[in-house]
């Protein structure tokens, strides 16, 4: 009796990426391989380089998959509701994805989504009345920020979306700081008597630097 043979998978350049993705949300960048990624989609790696060059093509292609995955401005919104929409989605995906933090920072080849992604934002911010200099420090400062915002969100030693967590973290940490008043000070305002949870500071610091430049375009 004659079994039916098993399909062989459809490879695609974007199922590769995927699955590259997938591959690094599950163990981090070091795990990237064209033998993990080929076995992730149940093929041998040399069945890859059809579609990817290399493991360099391959994550410039996952950092422009980042990029793809973040949500732009639409024409419809002013630079302020652009700027929000673009933080927002781009701290949403980078604390979903904190591989591609540092990997972000170290490829030298932009590919299409980061291309565009780049252009709208200056776009939006030059519809708003931003020069091209004060565009150029705008886009630097919230990226600096969404990226700060993320690294310690990531990195901080409870759960930064619980507000239990970080209370129980400041009870453990008050015999530490009692001789620093004014630290003590700062963890009691902010646990004492209140829900805190980091992740609501994100909005307010980015008010503070979009207040800033509403100021300054308004001078400009």
């Amino acid at each position: 009796m004659n079994s039916t043979p098993t399909a062989r998978p459809v490879l695609t350049r974007d199922a590769i990426i995927a699955a590259a993705a997938q591959v690094a949300d599950a163990g981090g960048l070091a795990a990237v391989s064209m033998r993990n990624v080929g076995k992730a989609l149940g093929v041998e790696a040399m069945s890859l380089y059809h579609h990817i060059k290399n493991k360099d093509a391959l994550l410039d292609a996952l950092v422009d998959w980042i990029f793809a995955q973040i949500e732009l401005p639409v024409d419809e919104d002013r630079w302020r509701e652009g700027m929000v929409r673009r933080a927002q989605s781009a701290r949403t995906v980078r604390g979903a994805h904190p591989w591609g933090l540092g990997l972000i920072e170290s490829r030298a080849t932009p590919g299409p989504s980061l291309r565009a992604h780049h252009n709208a934002v200056i776009e939006c911010l030059r519809a708003g009345g931003f020069s091209i200099r004060l565009a150029a420090h705008a886009f630097s400062v919230i990226d600096s920020y969404v990226y700060g915002f993320v690294m310690t969100e990531q990195n901080l030693p409870f759960d930064a979306s619980a507000s239990t967590s970080a209370s129980d973290f400041a009870e453990e940490f008050a015999p530490m700081i009692a001789a620093y008043p004014h630290l003590a000070e700062l963890v009691v305002h902010l646990t004492g008597g209140r829900d805190y949870v980091y992740v609501d500071e994100f909005m307010y610091g980015l008010d503070l630097i979009l207040d800033e430049l509403a100021r300054r375009v308004g001078q400009s």
